[in-house]
């Protein structure tokens, strides 16, 4: 028996030694027979594969004589293989002129030739070989296409740099749907996830289920039993399916959500540690990132609604922010599902979407961006244009033209008996109930104190496009930064007038009598609060495109709040919509004011005709213009005043 053990560890060990040592033992031999024979190293390299030892090991064991013996296949070396080696290397680096050269000079010139190789590489440049000439008189076809290619590289950084600063340490919520996850852009859409960290953005990730979920019932044969009462059929369509309703979730079903939620999370985890990992794994501060997830929110449940029992369907209860912060501070992105536990230990199954504008709301997020999986965008019927911006009295006003409900405990609805002009009846299809929901819970998220919301369609780099670039590719939704600000009336007329006295009397502005007020009452817009004027503005369309903007003025109490810059955009956007993108102001003291939101010095030549026909050369105002092309450029003006 103690024979038979030993044997046995001896087979082991040689094993061992014939599989890991002495491959490269035997390279090293065969680098020692090259250079005997004058060949360079790289024909040891050859050699290997001339002839290839056969690890195929035979061993016989006679434990009567405890004897081992091992058999190798080939010989270690064939002298012939190496000749023929040497002979083909050599034919190859000789001309056919010097054909009839022996071996021996091929094996210098072989020689010869690998140490001047190896003096370049060593780095040696002759310095009566290097001359300086002006860099256009290169060849063009010498400059590498990236630097041939450079201003239009200069041009997208220099667009992108004031909005990777405006982003830097600022918190973003990304709600990924669980259709993304079969995407063929998934993985770049977790690079560009990691890049956004890595550009200084604070990343909170919640991810949903739903498609994973409802495939899986289905293959079970179980979506009858898990869906809520009341289902209508519109188009063959399940209704409750299309408006994303409350889902009742039973025991098997919460198993269900259990292992699918899970499956996403690990995709996206794996995912996305492997982006951060590509782009370095450090962010801004030099520290690495992990992607977190855990108990970071709480949940209660559903109830009962009208008799029906949702079980284990629940909505957010609170969110844990001071442990979401800790986690944030330590460099990490934090990573949320749809299942939330309860302090008493029950598990709920959360709309996703809900759950993201609550984090958001309750985190103070600067922004909230949903990813759509069909892919939609706003269109005005009226002249075909795009549509990139909505306010929130916008999205207000479309869900109640489309019919959606927002409910409180977390799930939206979407009454499909919409009639048009002509009486019909509008159904809404999949990709367009979609983006309603997703626009209903960017409204949510808003209210609850989020300042931006976007909706961006799942394509290669969308996500980057929309925040680092002007022209974006999504769909913005903002607060109503202008709330409070609305034309006057002849009942203002009073309030404005004491508004814009004191700097009357300093010389900042040109005297205005009451009743030039009420002649011109149409042109002035005037921000109130409590029916009080703290704010007017003046604003005058001319020929060519051009509108001026005048009497800006801001009661000092509310001064620093961002009224001015809200007073500006907002007839900036008014400009706009009329079909002007030149604005211009006249000013004698707030020049660097005008000059800080991107106006520029002009002169008397660039005003309109009939605006320069009143221009008042004693008081020698300085004119400064700004072109304004479209929405988007006042859209990232915003995000300096209104962090």
């Amino acid at each position: 028996m103690t024979l038979s053990i030993c044997n046995s560890t001896f087979r082991s060990v040689a094993t061992l030694f014939f599989i890991f040592i002495w491959p490269s033992a035997l390279i090293c031999v065969r680098q020692v027979e090259a250079f005997s024979l004058g060949l360079p190293s790289s024909t040891a390299n050859l050699m290997q594969f001339v002839s290839p030892p056969s690890f195929l090991l035979h061993a016989s064991v006679d434990e009567s004589k405890s004897e081992w013996s091992v058999f190798h296949e080939s010989p270690i070396v064939n002298p012939n293989d190496i000749i023929s080696a040497q002979q083909g290397l050599s034919s190859s680096k000789v001309s056919s002129n010097n054909s009839s050269s022996n071996s021996s000079s091929d094996n210098f010139n072989n020689n010869h030739e690998a140490v001047d190789v190896d003096k370049e590489i060593r780095g040696g440049i002759d310095p009566t070989a290097v001359e300086i000439v002006p860099f256009q008189d290169v060849d063009p076809s010498l400059i590498s296409s990236s630097k041939r290619s450079q201003p239009a590289f200069v041009r997208m950084f220099r667009g992108s740099a004031q909005y990777i600063a405006n982003h830097r340490n600022t918190l973003v919520i990304y709600h990924i749907p669980g259709d993304l996850l079969e995407w063929k852009g998934f993985k770049n859409l977790m690079d560009d996830i990691a890049q956004s960290w890595l550009l200084g953005i604070e990343v909170i990730l919640v991810t949903g289920c739903r498609s994973q979920l409802d495939r899986r019932l289905i293959s079970e044969k179980k979506m009858e039993q898990i869906k809520a009462p009341k289902i209508e059929l519109v188009d063959g369509i399940e209704q409750e399916m299309l408006d994303f309703g409350v889902r009742v979730t039973d025991i098997n079903t919460l198993r269900y959500i259990k292992e699918e939620a899970g499956h996403v999370r690990f995709e996206v985890e794996r995912q996305l540690a492997r982006s951060l990992r590509l782009h370095g794994g450090l962010n801004r501060n030099g520290c690495d990132g992990n992607v977190l997830s855990g108990n970071f929110y709480s949940a209660q449940p559903f109830g009962v609604v009208d008799g029906v029992d949702y079980m284990y369907t629940g909505f957010p209860r609170r969110v844990e922010v001071e442990k979401i912060r800790q986690c944030l501070a330590s460099n990490d992105i934090v990573l949320m599902t749809a299942l939330g536990a309860s302090p008493s230990g029950e598990v709920f199954n959360v709309n996703s979407e809900s759950l993201a504008a609550s984090v958001a709301g309750a985190m103070g997020a600067s922004k909230v961006v949903y990813f759509t999986v069909h892919g939609t965008a706003f269109r005005d019927k009226s002249n075909n244009k795009l549509i990139q911006n909505l306010r929130y009295s916008d999205v207000k006003n479309l869900l109640k033209h489309n019919n959606v409900k927002i409910h409180g405990k977390g799930f939206a609805t979407i009454d499909n008996n919409n009639s048009n002009k002509d009486g019909k009846t509008v159904h809404h299809t999949p990709a367009v109930a979609e983006t309603l929901i997703k626009l209903g819970w960017a409204m949510t998220a808003l209210k609850k104190g989020v300042k931006r919301a976007h909706i961006i369609a799942p394509t290669n780099g969308a996500l980057l496009q929309e925040l680092y670039t002007r022209d974006g590719s999504g769909t913005l939704i903002s607060r109503d930064l202008y709330e409070g600000i609305r034309p006057a009336n002849i009942n203002d007329i009073s309030g404005i007038y004491d508004l814009i006295q004191p700097l009357v009397n300093a010389g900042t502005l040109v005297p205005r009598s009451k009743a030039m007020l009420e002649k011109d009452i149409d042109t002035y817009y005037v921000y109130t609060r409590d029916n009080l004027v703290v704010a007017c503005a003046q604003i005058k369309r001319f020929e060519g495109g051009f509108t001026e903007i005048g009497c800006l003025v801001v009661d000092k109490a509310y001064r620093s709040q961002g009224r001015g810059d809200a007073m500006l955009g907002y007839l900036e956007r008014l400009s706009v919509q009329c079909g002007c993108s030149n604005v211009f102001v006249l000013s004698t003291q707030t020049m660097e004011w005008f000059i800080e939101r991107g106006f520029k010095l002009a002169t008397i030549d660039a005003l309109p005709p009939s605006r320069k026909a009143l221009y008042n050369y004693e008081r020698r105002s300085k004119i400064y213009m700004k072109e304004i092309t479209s929405d988007r450029d006042l859209d990232a003006a915003e995000l300096w005043w209104n962090r």
